[in-house]
């Protein structure tokens, strides 16, 4: 071991990050928690960070309950403790406080490193000069014992309180913590505390509702504006400077600041929580999960006291306070509906002529937005409950649902009918899987492309009958296209003239020819395994048997064309004209591609495929060394300089996953090439990195750089669009018992290019599951029979 000693006085969530990741540096740490029960599982099998996708990390240190650190260490006594980083929730900091102090070294001193105001209180009990200030903003959870999920980058600053200079052990501090990730010192940690009690507001009001941190955020700007404005109104009375973090841009959020400016703040802010991978806050986990008292009731008693010291109103903050307090004794009332309400008392009221604002369900999309909040990138706005004498209008031929078609009951029958059939789409399942496709081998595509030709015959109708239509795409180098088309069923008079929906799914895998032979499809119990299952055969599976399930009932269905492309996995060159072309006279497409952890994506970062050449000056390397120019260091060079390009708060990545270059070791080299994989969450990063990449210019004036290549899948931004069949689906899903949850995923799909032409994309319909191009791959039966009832019940919602 080496470095300073640390003790993390509660290792949750930030204090287990922190922990875990001094403790990897080498640091001497030594965790203490009142859990008993997380104590035991670090002691046993070490602390471990789950950063999600099946990648852990586990490290051992010491790690006791207050009442085993004493047994261990001969009692309490003064001198045992150093450096502290306080970790426990704010509500107990008091009780860790009257066991720190008697045991902190005199020239020792406490961190804290927790939500909320709390250096006064630590101060009262060790004295100012011991303790030190912390901005921290880490998105992780515990999510079982002795394991902390980390919730991605997030920023940490540390400082001595009251604006006090930085000092020699904040800079060591800050040292040791870029062990964790890019931690700074600061004479201004006030101005962050209170930038983050503005941005915790948000977080907390989310949490009075079961859904995503941004789409509430977007949904109810009025609610979330009026928090930050008395917040902050507060923290100018006390003369505090702000300070912007992470994606929030606090000036920004001041009372006063022009709304367009304000407003591509919380845009920017929303796109970044989206790239997340935790999409609600601790406050609802200890709610909705733990079942336990939150912590922000006791982070906003400052704020208080200096409003009415102030003589601020602070009534939404009040409310949403009062609200988790009686969350926490009913987590059953959390709803929507509550910031609905914050809304409400936001508004200072309607302006002259405004129109009324409407009060639950869905108005379509291209409707008139009754206020600025519900102008929000969601794309939903308060409208009529369905059936009402005021409900929505029947749709035109290119707009998008509202509301579910089905009722609670048919959508019920729905979920029966194919919970009866479970056996059978398991054994097409099968079937389909034992058909190998590997995207590189055209025989393979070819048997299998036949085989879903006569399943899809014998399931839905073979072409020529009852208007089913076919047509395939013959592709040189790639799996052909095949395009079913099926009329409407039961409509009504009025559906004839819409234009169908888009029912998208690929059929080749990644997986080579050969791997059924060692890894053939296997069941067990719920769970089934085997190359393609989960990405995305059973997909196409549960689409088809939607279809079959609104057929048999009665129930009413639009006109829908199923496209089944065979290059989506090596990137649809020979496919994406045709998915565009094809999705150009639709009325939305619904992807089948895997679930993300259960959830819908409702935006993919854009991939662009590059390759970085430099050419230099060939020498002799031993008897003219000065003679050449070598292409591989200049390569070196430029390498750094496009790691320099990603920005992970922005959701951009730039990979140099390939480089290679020069003939021999005693030749200087004179060429060398450098293969990129580029990811964007939005067009305007996009922008970015292409302008980088053509100023690329060299370090040596020796040698020439030239990047080619091209952006292989455009960026799947969420629109209002894609955010109101999100809502759909997530209402078409309630009747079925499924909480639906939408995500952002780094990975693209053909859907990227089917909302880059401008028609609506639900993504992510497909396999619930995981473990996509690994050996891990499987899905769930109850996950396909659920999400073919959610399917079908969205369908039929596009017969309104």
């Amino acid at each position: 071991m080496r470095g300073d000693a640390y003790t993390v006085v509660g290792g949750g969530a930030i204090g287990g990050t922190v922990a875990h990741s001094l403790a990897r540096a080498g640091h001497p740490v030594t965790v203490v928690d009142s859990d008993a029960g997380h104590v035991a599982a670090i002691r046993e099998h070490g602390l471990t960070v789950d950063h999600g996708g099946g990648r852990f990390a586990a490290v051992r240190l010491p790690a006791a309950t207050p009442e085993q650190f004493d047994a261990e260490h001969g009692g309490p006594r003064a001198g045992q403790l150093t450096r502290v980083l306080l970790a426990v929730k704010a509500q107990a900091t008091e009780d860790a406080m009257r066991w720190i102090a008697p045991r902190l070294a005199p020239d020792g001193y406490v961190v804290s490193v927790q939500n909320g105001f709390n250096e006064a209180l630590i101060a009262r009990h060790i004295g100012a000069e011991r303790t030190v200030a912390a901005f921290v903003n880490i998105f992780a959870d515990v999510t079982g014992p002795g394991v902390v999920r980390d919730g991605g980058p997030g920023a940490f600053v540390v400082g001595e309180p009251g604006g006090a200079p930085v000092s020699q052990r904040v800079r060591r501090l800050v040292r040791d913590l870029q062990a964790w990730g890019p931690a700074r010192a600061t004479d201004n940690v006030e101005g962050y505390l209170w930038a983050k009690a503005g941005f915790g507001a948000m977080l907390a009001a989310t949490s009075l509702a079961d859904d995503a941190m941004a789409d509430l955020i977007d949904r109810h700007r009025d609610a979330m504006y009026a928090l930050v404005h008395e917040i902050f109104a507060v923290a100018e009375v006390l003369g505090v400077r702000l300070e912007p973090f992470d994606a929030f841009e606090a000036h920004a959020f001041r009372k006063g600041t022009p709304a367009e400016v304000r407003d591509a703040a919380a845009d920017r802010l929303t796109a970044w929580l989206r790239t997340q991978p935790k999409d609600r806050s601790g406050i609802w986990r200890d709610i909705a999960v733990r079942r336990r008292p939150v912590e922000v009731t006791w982070h906003y008693a400052t704020v208080f006291e200096e409003a009415e010291r102030a003589g601020i109103a602070t009534p939404v903050l009040h409310a949403v306070i009062g609200a988790l307090r009686e969350l926490e004794d009913d987590p059953g009332g959390m709803s929507e509906s509550r910031l609905h309400e914050l809304d409400r008392l936001a508004r200072p009221g309607p302006e002259p002529g405004a129109e009324p604002v409407r009060e639950s369900g869905r108005e379509p999309v291209g409707g008139s937005a009754p206020s600025d909040a519900a102008r929000s990138a969601t794309g939903t706005v308060d409208a009529p409950a369905p059936g009402s004498a005021t409900g929505p209008e029947p749709s035109s031929p290119g707009a998008l649902p509202s509301v579910p078609r089905l009722s609670p009951g048919e959508a019920r029958s729905v979920k029966a009918w194919l919970e009866e059939h479970r056996e059978e789409m398991v054994r097409d399942l099968a079937a389909y899987t034992a058909r190998g496709s590997s995207s590189d081998d055209p025989e393979e595509l070819e048997s299998c492309l036949e085989w879903l030709r006569c399943w899809l015959d014998e399931s839905l109708g073979a072409p020529g009958s009852a208007g089913v239509t076919e047509e395939r795409l013959v592709r040189e180098d790639a799996g052909d296209i095949v395009i079913r088309r099926y009329p409407a069923a039961r409509t009504g008079s009025g559906e004839g003239g819409a234009r169908p929906v888009l029912l998208l799914a690929h059929y080749d895998t990644v997986w080579p020819t050969g791997t059924l032979e060692e890894w053939p499809f296997h069941r067990e119990g719920d769970r089934v395994s085997g190359p393609g299952v989960f990405d995305m055969k059973a997909g196409l599976v549960q689409a088809v048997w939607a279809l079959r399930a609104l057929d048999h009932l009665g129930l009413p269905r639009p006109a829908c064309t199923l496209m089944l492309n065979g290059d989506e996995e090596t990137g649809s060159l020979a496919s994406s004209d045709a998915v565009v072309a094809e999705a150009a006279g639709s009325r939305a497409a619904l992807v089948f591609e895997a679930a993300a952890d259960g959830a819908v994506k409702t935006a993919r970062k854009g991939v662009g495929l590059f390759r970085l050449t430099v050419d230099g000056v060939e020498a002799h390397a031993g008897l003219d060394p000065t003679a050449g120019a070598s292409a591989v260091e200049e390569a070196a060079h430029q390498v750094l300089r496009l790691g320099a390009l990603s920005d992970p708060r922005a959701g951009t990545s730039v990979n140099v996953g390939v480089l290679h270059g020069g003939t021999r070791s005693n030749v200087t080299a004179g060429r060398a090439v450098a293969d990129l994989d580029v990811r964007v969450a939005s067009t305007a990063e996009q922008k970015r990195i292409e302008t980088a990449l053509s100023a690329l210019s060299p370090v040596d004036p020796r040698t020439r750089v030239t990047v080619a290549g091209e952006w292989n899948r455009p960026v799947f931004e969420r629109t209002p669009e894609v955010a109101a069949l999100y809502g759909l689906a997530r209402d078409c899903g309630e009747p079925l018992g499924l909480g639906l949850r939408e995500t952002s995923v780094g990975g693209a799909s053909d859907g990227n290019f089917v909302l880059a032409a401008g028609v609506p994309v639900l993504d992510g319909l497909g396999a619930v599951g995981a473990g996509a191009h690994a050996r891990t791959e499987h899905t769930t039966v109850s996950g396909m029979t659920e999400r073919a009832a959610l399917t079908a019940g969205v369908l039929a919602a596009f017969t309104d």
